[in-house]
């Protein structure tokens, strides 16, 4: 795979604003999250309690007693896992209702809404060499991140796209050979879109409802395919132009001086070299959390701060 495939012509067209906000009250969203995290505690709470009880039980042990730990124990296995009673599969399903809500309105979006200071990181072209490093940034930083992989890379670093899945970042659709897809006819349009999804269907990643057109290019087909197969096309506020290597410090400030609340902020972790990109990336989290934003997943931003209906879509479209 040819780097320059990637690099030339990239995204192009950041929206800057220096203007900050004043503070509103939390989501309902942000309210359930807290309560989820709270639930948890005391959950864990009785877990000990219970154990502890089991472990002082009189010599013969009271078996009732030692069950009840173990129920608890299985309850709080199972709401802390990724299955179906989950906390996790409550806040997917919330988000996913909450995309197929914004599709009902608007075929895609450049920023959510403004109702909380939150921001989404995104990372295009992946996976590559460097996206492990991205990762351990974004774990160290305890950051979530949203990912649009090429379906074509998996052959060479599906490692990556397995742990993306295992930390719970969202992985959305790239097309599977970076192509123009405005170039493309309908049945090549198609072929993007669903080999993408089924390449990272192999290690773990469910079926995306997100897509990043590559050079920011599309046209009518792929919106048509795009409602077909359910997926919101998320283009960008800010692109942070980190493709042409134009200094950690240029991508820092792009990438923070353009921050408003809903901001969905563009950058790559693979496609070329994105060694600036890695050193850039904890300055940017620094430097957004001291302005007061909190960092979340694409889906998270659409479920707390649900994008207005009037999309400046059409002057980001060939900007590339």
């Amino acid at each position: 795979m040819d780097d320059a495939d990637f690099a030339l012509g990239e995204e192009n067209g950041s929206a800057r604003s220096g203007s900050r906000p004043a503070r509103r009250p939390p989501s309902a969203a942000v309210y359930r999250r807290r309560r989820v995290a709270a639930l948890s505690i005391v959950a864990l709470l009785v877990v000990i309690i219970a154990l502890v009880i089991a472990v002082t039980a009189s010599g013969g042990g009271d078996h009732r007693v030692q069950l009840a730990s173990i129920s608890y124990f299985s309850q709080i296995k199972t709401l802390a896992g990724s299955g179906p009673r989950s906390f996790a599969a409550t806040e997917r399903a919330a988000e996913n209702a909450a995309i197929s809500h914004t599709m009902s309105y608007t075929p895609a979006i450049r920023i959510a809404g403004s109702q909380h200071r939150e921001i989404a990181l995104t990372f295009d072209d992946g996976p590559g060499p460097y996206t492990p490093q991205v990762l351990r940034v974004l774990e160290r930083e305890h950051v979530p991140g949203t990912f649009f992989e090429v379906g074509v890379a998996e052959q060479y670093f599906h490692a990556s796209t397995t742990a993306i899945v295992a930390r719970g970042y969202p992985i959305g659709d790239h097309t599977e050979n970076h192509y123009a897809m405005s170039t493309l006819s309908r049945r090549q349009q198609q072929q993007q879109l669903l080999q993408e999804s089924a390449a990272i269907g192999q290690y773990g990643a469910p079926f995306p409802r997100l897509f990043r057109p590559p050079y920011g290019l599309w046209n009518s087909t792929t919106l048509s395919l795009l409602k077909r197969y359910r997926m919101l096309m998320i283009l960008w506020t800010v692109d942070t132009n980190d493709y042409t290597l134009p200094g950690v410090s240029s991508i820092v400030d792009s990438a923070v001086d353009g921050a408003k609340p809903g901001a969905i902020i563009l950058m790559h972790d693979a496609g070329g070299n994105r060694s600036e990109t890695v050193a850039a990336l904890p300055k940017i989290i620094a430097g957004l959390r001291k302005r007061g934003y909190t960092l979340v997943t694409v889906p998270q931003l659409i479920l707390d701060n649900p994008p207005p209906r009037n999309q400046d879509i059409a002057s980001v479209q060939g900007s590339g």
